[in-house]
């Protein structure tokens, strides 16, 4: 079915939920400009993806798209793409766990890096764990009542969101180590998990194309499943090219002192 294209006006309460939206992008400008007082600034292109990621996370929850995502599968598709795979890399990219070390005082630091350190975390950042959570909890929300039950609570609804989002950065952050992490998986184990990873996405959107949750109609499941499975891909791609590419980096010096000793 397709979407129908009309002006979307803003309410005062989604006009009010700008709010924290700007606060996120400032704040990450003022700490920013803190951090540099002391270290090199972070590159250009952090600030943009983070400008961007919040961009995806505002239109995942304020304006048509979220409107319609309530009522239309292929708008609540858009809003998968954008809040669990788009804004989840922006963030990554945008290494704010790294400007939030930087910012805070010595003490601080030391909290947050012994809580990065524990076994909590390494279990939950471990990229097997953050797999299993960002992709079982599609094929819950998606193979259950649970996709029809979030647009009836209010609450859930926004449980699933944030699980979405968390669950993605979650995942994310541990195939591109960017941000500081004391257990750092090997680029084959994640290589791996990614791969897995992504056939359980695409073999999802394929079930979808064919089973699609109670009341979805069968045109917008199967449009929904199209651009969930080829958006999905773009977005892995690119998460196979910046893995690959610091996998290159991390091995192109010891490859070049075995050729030296060689000769």
């Amino acid at each position: 079915m397709p979407m129908n294209h009309q002006v979307h006006s803003f309410s005062l309460a989604e006009s009010a939920s700008l709010v924290p939206f700007t606060i996120f992008i400032v704040g990450y400008v003022v700490l920013s400009a803190i951090s540099s007082r002391t270290y090199r600034p972070l590159p250009w292109y952090c600030y943009l993806c983070w400008i961007l990621g919040v961009l995806c996370l505002l239109a995942s929850v304020v304006g048509p798209i979220a409107s319609r995502s309530h009522t239309d599968f292929t708008a609540h598709m858009i809003v998968h793409l954008l809040l669990g795979m788009l804004a989840p890399l922006l963030f990554t990219l945008a290494a704010p766990m790294t400007l939030i070390l930087r910012t805070l005082g010595v003490n601080q630091a030391r909290l947050l890096t012994r809580v990065l350190r524990s076994g909590l975390f390494q279990f939950l950042h471990n990229p097997l764990t953050a797999a299993v959570l960002n992709m079982g909890g599609l094929w819950v929300l998606y193979t259950t009542d649970l996709y029809s039950l979030m647009h009836q609570h209010h609450i859930l609804h926004v449980l699933v969101h944030v699980h979405v989002f968390l669950a993605g950065y979650l995942f994310t952050s541990s195939m591109l180590l960017i941000d500081p992490a004391p257990h750092r998986a090997s680029f084959q184990y994640r290589t791996l998990v990614l791969l897995a990873a992504l056939a359980g996405h695409g073999i999802l959107s394929k079930h979808l194309y064919a089973h699609p949750p109670a009341g979805v109609p069968a045109a917008q499941a199967e449009f929904g499943s199209m651009l969930m499975y080829y958006g999905g891909d773009i977005i892995d791609a690119i998460l196979i090219f910046l893995l690959f590419t610091e996998w290159y980096r991390a091995s192109r010096p010891r490859h070049r002192l075995r050729t030296l000793t060689a000769e």
